[in-house]
């Protein structure tokens, strides 16, 4: 890192690089300013766990529909997911541990929905995209699931017929948010 300056009254004084303005370390006791000067970081494990896992989402392929068009999209350099540490699509159920059901579920689908949905490590989490996904959309007949929530449990839910790209970052920052509060020990 580089070299300590002394204290100026309670706030310690760190300088980063030789010749830099010194930076005043915020008020805190003793041993923290001396962690802080030595470069050393403190946290809970749980904190530490749970920026880890809602810091790097993996998702899975799993797009059923005119919705995984604009899940794609999402992907593209346009919306950028990657900024929000969700950019690698896995192919395999056992390196994801986020499935966005992107479009309408038939019957014959929801039992490999649900062998993919268990062959994910957990904890693990989903989200329903679509207006098809989440309620059966405009297909209200025997052949469609009426709802993703019929075979796997669902985190986040997005509206739209389909919905835009937006609508699916925003629904992965919520989801962030979710993992953060969670406890670290949570299995799901």
């Amino acid at each position: 890192m580089g070299a300590v300056n002394g204290t100026a009254g309670a706030l310690g004084v760190l300088r980063t690089e030789a010749g830099a303005p010194p930076l005043a370390l915020p008020r805190a006791g003793e041993r923290e300013r001396t962690a802080a000067q030595a470069g050393v970081v403190t946290s809970t494990l749980s904190k530490v766990i749970a920026w880890s896992r809602y810091s790097s989402l993996w998702p899975a392929n799993f797009g059923l529909a005119c919705c995984a068009i604009e899940m794609m999209a999402t992907a593209a350099s346009r919306y950028d997911l990657a900024r929000f540490g969700a950019e690698v699509f896995r192919a395999s159920p056992r390196q994801a541990d986020l499935m966005i059901v992107s479009g309408r579920v038939s019957q014959k689908m929801a039992p490999v929905l649900r062998q993919i949905y268990d062959q994910m490590p957990g904890p693990k989490w989903v989200i329903s995209m679509g207006a098809c996904a989440s309620c059966g959309g405009i297909f209200n007949n025997y052949a469609i699931v009426q709802g993703v929530d019929k075979v796997v449990p669902v985190d986040v839910y997005i509206p739209g017929c389909p919905p835009r790209p937006e609508a699916l970052l925003d629904s992965v920052l919520k989801l962030q948010k979710k993992i953060a509060a969670e406890p670290a020990y949570l299995q799901k």
